[in-house]
């Protein structure tokens, strides 16, 4: 994995189609769903927020970034009950790279993060309107790509059981907990699920899961759709200043237009997302309760082009 990250920042991409071609055909054998993406958030000032006076830029500090994101989502064993509804045990594993393009910031910036997922989930009805959700994982949560530096505070625990209401055949709602180690002990917080769709030709999606994702737009045929998107994503890495732990966040609300092309029955798709980066805050934080509430935090890059692609198979 790390040589693979080496790659992309040096821009040569073929290990990555190697790598797209040995997840194809392990999904295609396996009934996985896979994911690459590559964003491209452009360049903007940095700003912090002053409460009640007005808003401020930070000197001349300016960014942009370049995100790199794989999924794959592995099934072990599916069985439909007479609703439908799946009992479902699977594998998920999921990655990321966000190479931040600082200018004019202290040395102590972060400019790279890494983060790698690995979950084991499980689905099962209990009802004819009920189903539910539990995973248990782990992930590594870093500024940098050696994984000779990994030490045990770089590394979360969490798991997550939600119960999820069937309202309609095309409206899920649930709620539960989810249990992490983000502040270096276990501590629990509510977990949220939405999912909605709507349509045939005309189709709209509000998701709540792994971010927020929101989509409204017309099928054209069984090759090509055009939609409005929103999304809200990000990475943080698990760091050490000034001798204490911090959390960095980086997080980004982005928007725009999206035409996908889908390569016929094969389950194959090519989405491409042209807009605008709303928001990207940006930001240490102490790795405490009160540290993730602090008004310390509100720094952020303003407005900024916004590109995206990907390849998507299973969905």
């Amino acid at each position: 994995m790390e040589k693979i990250f080496q790659k992309i920042k040096r821009g040569n991409g073929t290990r990555l189609i190697a790598l797209f071609i040995f997840l194809l055909f392990f999904s295609v054998c396996t009934q996985a769903q896979i994911m690459l993406k590559t964003e491209y958030i452009g360049k903007s000032s940095y700003w912090k927020e002053m409460g009640d006076d007005p808003r401020q830029r930070v000197g001349d500090c300016e960014g942009s970034a370049m995100v790199y994101q794989a999924m794959a989502n592995i099934p072990l064993s599916v069985k439909l009950n007479e609703n439908k509804r799946p009992t479902m045990w699977s594998i998920g594993l999921g990655g990321s790279y966000a190479s931040l393009n600082n200018k004019n910031f202290a040395p102590d910036m972060v400019s790279e993060i890494m983060n790698l997922q690995l979950a084991v989930m499980h689905l099962r009805p209990l009802s004819s309107k009920w189903s539910l959700m539990a995973s248990v994982g782990v992930g590594v949560y870093t500024p940098f790509t050696e994984f000779s530096k990994i030490r045990y505070k770089h590394v979360l625990g969490n798991l997550g059981v939600v119960f999820i209401h069937h309202l309609r055949p095309n409206l899920d709602l649930g709620g539960g907990l989810a249990v992490n180690s983000t502040f270096g002990y276990p501590m629990a917080f509510p977990a949220l699920y939405f999912d909605w769709r709507s349509g045939r030709k005309f189709k709209m999606n509000v998701s709540l899961g792994q971010g927020l994702e929101l989509s409204a737009g017309y099928h054209f045929n069984d090759y090509f759709s055009l939609s409005l998107a929103g999304e809200m994503n990000g990475q943080m890495a698990l760091v050490e200043k000034d001798g204490k732990d911090k959390i960095f966040t980086h997080q980004y609300m982005v928007a725009g237009l999206r035409p996908e092309l889908k390569l016929g029955k094969s389950g194959l798709s090519i989405p491409v997302t042209l807009g605008i980066n709303a928001i990207r805050p940006t930001y240490y934080s102490d790795r405490t309760l009160k540290g993730m509430f602090s008004t310390d935090n509100d720094y952020y890059f303003q407005v900024a082009p916004y590109g995206s692609v990907g390849i998507k198979f299973g969905f």
